[in-house]
């Protein structure tokens, strides 16, 4: 069942944007960004959005005042996001810690949240009016590191939409600045969690080596020309929700000798499949999918709770066209599986010597995909006091860079969703494969459709 959207229709007035800086004097200096951190292909803005219903309990208090006064005191634990980045040798990205502060607007929309209906997810078609782009504000160097809107309801809820550079932190790293705000806009005066920086934890040896095949940072040159070429002005944004229906009808084509899937995995792997067939790929073309692998908690890693940068890396294995769209799921499951299988301590250090030998370079982009897992991030737990959000998370995907994340839809059904971009004719030729792999059950659902 597919469905697009009505056109929504709502004003939002917006207060001249203004800095907010830590609420007490802190450190004057310049600290050094991981050699995960300051690779180029996390030279960009990460953007999430979430949304608050009205909550009687915080009758007269003002979401906007209480997030602001919070977040210049979670700043004083956090200051260098209030800071700005600076280039040095070998693109070395720096944080000058000048305590200019982070970018915040506040706004009001005459709409509820009622009104937004199914407009309240990825992709959300009212994003722009949401967290505008104040012009200027969005450079790598010498722009504010994170842009914050709150924007008042008529129904007595708000929108919270942020904008963050991604080279300071990863989604989990977020959230725990803003788990911070939300502890200050509570009545604490110290984070529960204390930040730790320590950046040079994630940095290259010395001498650098690389260690390990790198699929994902390799050069590639779209021979054929069918590597899927993306015209970032010229794409069609969807989100497509997979129910308990929808995953166990892809669980039972699955054979035993498979082993234990997760749903990650299984939903990933069809999403790939289905997306490089659209694009109708030379059957020898060389394609990949990237996994982002977090390594917070996870045994051997060495890093201290309460560190927040960037602590992923994204292993890729490669395939022909032809061999992932003739063969069945279970072909590109294993592909996934064997790319999150290169996940090790040694993996990582050979990531961040790559970084150094090579000048920092991007991912591979022609013919490959990235789907992050999100689902056990932490947006939807964040309390400003006024409860959780009905949705909290990634705003969007980011053209070859999609996301799997929890969400519950109109029916109260409870679900994962991915968001995707697509050229218009791949993106129609999409949706049948969704719909031809997908045909001994229910379609899965098109929940929400922009240009």
């Amino acid at each position: 069942m597919a469905s697009s959207w009505s056109p929504l229709v709502f004003s939002v007035k917006r207060c001249a944007p203004e800095f907010v800086r830590p609420t007490n004097p802190t450190p004057r200096e310049v600290k050094q960004l991981s050699d995960i951190d300051d690779q180029e292909g996390l030279r960009f803005q990460i953007p999430v959005i979430m949304f608050y219903p009205n909550n009687p309990l915080m009758k007269g208090k003002d979401p906007v005042k209480v997030i602001r006064e919070a977040l210049g005191k979670a700043l004083v634990y956090y200051y260098p996001f209030a800071g700005r980045l600076i280039e040095g040798d070998n693109r070395k990205l720096m944080v000058d810690c000048t305590g200019e502060g982070v970018l915040f607007i506040e706004a009001d929309a005459d709409t509820t949240l009622e009104n937004l209906g199914d407009a309240i997810q990825p992709m959300c078609p009212c994003f722009e009016e949401l967290l505008y782009d104040v012009p200027g504000s969005g450079g790598i160097f010498g722009s504010p590191l994170i842009l914050i809107q709150v924007t008042r309801l008529r129904c007595g809820g708000f929108i919270f939409a942020l904008r963050l550079n991604h080279t300071m932190s990863d989604a989990l790293g977020l959230i725990q600045f803003l788990n911070a705000i939300s502890e200050m806009a509570q009545g604490l005066s110290v984070p529960s969690l204390l930040p730790i920086w320590e950046r040079e934890l994630l940095n290259a040896r010395n001498p650098p080596r690389i260690t390990r095949i790198h699929h994902e940072y390799e050069e590639v040159t779209n021979n054929k020309g069918t590597l899927m070429a993306m015209d970032e002005n010229n794409l069609v944004h969807r989100s497509f929700f997979f129910g308990p229906k929808e995953i166990r009808a892809l669980r039972n084509r699955l054979p035993a000798s498979l082993g234990a899937c997760s749903t990650f995995e299984v939903l990933t792997a069809y999403v790939w499949r289905c997306r490089t067939i659209a694009f109708a790929v030379d059957p020898d073309e060389v394609v990949r999918i990237s996994c982002l692998i977090n390594m917070r908690g996870k045994r051997g890693f060495d890093l201290p709770l309460g560190y927040y940068g960037n602590a992923f890396v994204y292993p890729a294995s490669i395939t022909k066209a032809g061999m992932l769209c003739k063969n069945p799921l279970e072909y590109a499951i294993r592909l996934l599986k064997k790319a999150k299988a290169e996940m090790s301590q040694e993996y990582i250090k050979s990531v961040a010597d790559l970084m150094v030998i090579k000048g920092r370079p991007s991912f591979t982009q022609p013919g490959n995909y990235f789907v992050s897992d999100v689902t056990r991030a932490g947006f939807g737990e964040v309390n400003f006091g006024w409860g959780k959000p009905v949705y909290g998370g990634l705003a969007k995907a980011l053209s070859i860079i999609s996301f799997c994340t929890r969400f519950r839809n109109s029916k109260g059904e409870e679900g994962n969703v991915i968001p995707i971009c697509l050229p218009p004719p791949v993106m129609e030729r999409f949706e049948q494969e969704l719909k031809r792999m997908k045909k001994e059950a229910e379609p899965v659902r098109l929940i929400t459709s922009m240009l």
